[in-house]
């Protein structure tokens, strides 16, 4: 690391690639890439100092990245093998390493404090991050969303041993890590078109639980079907929101807020209340706070922190919010991830019809799991389905949104229709409570959504 001057990134717009070159912009280091379209994040990178294109064009590759013998090249996994940038650094010999290899040397080098799981990574990291940067500890962070509180993926500190990251388990990314503590949030059988089975799945968290260095903390939710293999010294503790070694007391759910008490083998916390009071996050608070006192964050310092936590883009993320009606956006793509959010907004808006717009994110995730999204959206009064989008894969024949509407329970009110159909299909209305769901670009909706319910709201 210590040789590099030039950065390379292909797919440099990637979320958790975009923060690792912010990283080695603040190093002073030459940071371009190659991205395939524009976007927020690509433009501001450019702002802050990066050099980014969108061909697959080698002549635009940066001269100070052309020297083989100074430049780190980083991919990600989401990039075809056949890319032509990528294929001329493989073969003039460039130190070329995934995103997750960057991030290991990471965790040598600091206090590695990483948030694993099929769901709840991004808003308990960034929680955890926000709880220890605004406290004395401070923190380094690599995260998979848009922070509100500090708009960024990344936090940079120059005084604190911690950095916090979300270990995504996305072609065995995370076996890369060494965490000194680590939470595990949830096990739910996810990427089966990489592990092909539940239990290689299972067994890929149980290698990644063996990684955590002897002296340090594993935190498992409650439940999870994995096994953990920890090496000699690890303390492991549990969590969840009603048991565990870590969990809360005394919820009150009412008036827009949510309240409790934490109860920490570390300490316990009274009058902890949630700055984002959405009832998912007291279990992802939970697990933040945990990491938090591990490395030595103060009650107070711990019950400011989540007060003033704002939340993350794309999660469980309010565009409007009055007596009248809401709207939210939320990242959620695995039908446990949207079980979840929609229990939540039932808990919030008992007795208020709600509607969700769900665009199902991938062709092998629709062809395993159809049955299971389809109960999971069978929680609402009124279902809208869009066309799949497929990100790196191929169509599969057979495989449409066709098959999760069919499952949905008899009663519910349901439509399908092409992303041409999204903004009709808002403007019919019918809803107290609108819900756009999945990973894929519905999200370049909803701004405009919003235009069209907020003179309504």
């Amino acid at each position: 690391m210590e040789e590099i001057k030039a950065v390379y990134f292909v797919g440099i717009g990637g979320i958790g690639m975009s923060a690792i070159a912010r990283y080695f912009l603040s190093r002073g280091l030459v940071v371009a890439g190659y991205d395939r379209t524009p976007s927020d994040l690509t433009k501001a990178l450019q702002e802050e100092g990066a050099l980014v294109h969108y061909e697959d064009n080698v002549e635009l590759i940066p001269a100070p990245c052309r020297d083989r013998e100074s430049t780190l090249v980083v991919y990600t996994p989401a990039i075809p093998a056949e890319h032509t940038e990528l294929t001329f650094f493989r073969n003039n010999g460039f130190e070329i390493q995934k995103r997750a290899q960057v991030l290991g040397t990471l965790t040598r080098s600091l206090k590695g404090l990483c948030v694993a799981g099929t769901h709840g990574k991004t808003t308990t990291s960034s929680m955890a991050a926000h709880l220890l940067h605004q406290s004395h500890v401070d923190c380094n962070a690599f995260l998979g969303g848009i922070t509100k509180n500090y708009g960024t993926n990344y936090i940079l500190s120059q005084k604190s041993p911690y950095v916090v990251i979300e270990a995504d388990e996305f072609d065995r990314s995370f076996h890369h890590l060494t965490p000194f503590a680590s939470v595990i949030t949830a096990t739910d059988a996810d990427h089966l078109d990489i592990y092909g089975t539940e239990e290689a799945y299972l067994e890929s968290f149980s290698k990644y639980s063996s990684l955590i260095l002897p002296g340090g903390y594993l935190i498992l939710h409650t439940g999870l079907k994995m096994k953990p293999a920890v090496q000699e010294g690890v303390t492991v503790f549990t969590y969840s929101r009603e048991d565990g070694d870590f969990h809360a007391e005394n919820v009150r759910i009412g008036d827009g807020r949510i309240t409790f008490d934490l109860v920490s083998p570390l300490g316990n916390i009274q009058g902890i209340e949630l700055g984002v009071p959405v009832s998912v996050n007291i279990e992802n608070g939970i697990a933040a706070m945990a990491l938090a006192q591990i490395a030595g964050a103060t009650a107070e310092e711990i019950r400011q922190g989540i007060l003033s936590f704002s939340g993350v883009d794309r999660r469980f993320d309010f565009h409007i919010k009055t007596d009248k009606m809401a709207y939210l956006s939320d990242y959620a793509h695995h039908p446990e991830e949207i079980r979840r959010s929609l229990e939540s907004l039932r808990e919030l808006y008992q007795g208020r019809r709600i509607k969700a717009i769900f665009q199902p994110h991938l062709y092998t995730r629709t062809r395993d799991f159809y049955k299971d999204f389809a109960a999971a959206l069978s929680l609402l009064d009124d279902v809208c389905i869009v066309d799949i989008y497929p990100a790196r894969e191929a169509p599969i024949p057979g495989v449409t949104s066709q098959l999760i509407y069919d499952n949905l329970k008899p009663g519910i009110k349901r439509e399908m229709c092409s992303k041409d159909g999204i903004l009709d299909v808002v403007r019919q209305g019918g809803f107290d409570v609108l819900v756009t769901l999945g990973a894929g670009d519905i999200e370049d909706y909803v701004q405009q959504i919003t235009d069209i319910l907020r003179p309504l709201s």
